[in-house]
C-alpha cells in the first residue's frame, strides 16, 4: 500500500497480515471528503497498519495520535514510523506522531485526562461486533472531539449506527460498496450549517 498524497507521496506502508485494509478508493474518499486538513490534530483509533493516519500526517496535520493494542500491528506501525523517518522525541512519541499501545476504550480515557482535544477522529473497528456503537458511547462520554471537529466511521454496511449519540448527530453517509463512512458532529454546531455541509457532498 502507497500513500497518495502529500508529503510522503508514493512511499510504501507495510500492512499487517490477517487484518482489513481501508481500501485505497475509500481513503481517497475519505480525504476528497475532508479537503483541507493541513494543521488540524488526528486521532485513528484502531489503526491497524496506521495506514489512513499517516495519509492524514502526509496531508498536514499538525499532529497525528494512532491507538492500536494488537502487538503484529503494533510492530508493523512502528516499522512503518521509522521507513518514514519520523523521529523519537520522548516515549511513545515519535515525532508527530504519538502511538498508544492499547485497547481503545481505555486510551480515549487516558486522552480525555490528558485533556487532548482533537479535530478529526477515524476509527475503523472489525466488523460484525458493534464496536462503532460501544467507541461512539465511549466517546461520549469522555469527550475528546474538538467543538467543531468530526468523527468519521468506517463500518460494513449492514452495521446500523446511531442518528445520534448523546451530544454527537450523524449528518453524513457514503457508501462505497459494502463499505460505509459515517460521519458525526456534535448536535451544538448550528443546524443550517450541518445541513450546508450534509448538502456539499
Amino acid at each position: 500500500m502507497r500513500i497518495t498524497t502529500g508529503k510522503y507521496r508514493g512511499r510504501i506502508i507495510e500492512m499487517p497480515k490477517g487484518i482489513r485494509p481501508t481500501q485505497e478508493k475509500v481513503r481517497k474518499a475519505v480525504f476528497d471528503i475532508l479537503g483541507d486538513i493541513e494543521g488540524l490534530s488526528f486521532l485513528e483509533l484502531f489503526a491497524g497498519s496506521g495506514a489512513v493516519g499517516f495519509e492524514a500526517l502526509s496531508r498536514g496535520v499538525k499532529d497525528l495520535t494512532l491507538v492500536e493494542c494488537n502487538r503484529d500491528c503494533l510492530l508493523v506501525i512502528k516499522k512503518n514510523i521509522e521507513s518514514l523517518a519520523l523521529s523519537k522525541v520522548e516515549p511513545l512519541a515519535l515525532g508527530a506522531c504519538n502511538l498508544y499501545p492499547q485497547e481503545a476504550q481505555g486510551a480515549i480515557q487516558i486522552l480525555f485526562r490528558a485533556q487532548r482535544k482533537f479535530d478529526i477522529i477515524f476509527l475503523d473497528p472489525p466488523y460484525y461486533q458493534e464496536i462503532s456503537k460501544k467507541t461512539l458511547q465511549t466517546l461520549v462520554s469522555y469527550d475528546i472531539l474538538a467543538p467543531n471537529g468530526l468523527i468519521l466511521v468506517q463500518h460494513f454496511g449492514k452495521d446500523n449506527l446511531p442518528e445520534a449519540a448523546g451530544d454527537l448527530v450523524l449528518f453524513k453517509q457514503k457508501k462505497y460498496g459494502d463499505t460505509v463512512l459515517s460521519f458525526y458532529r456534535k448536535v451544538t454546531i448550528a443546524k443550517d450549517s450541518v445541513e450546508r455541509i450534509a448538502d456539499s457532498g
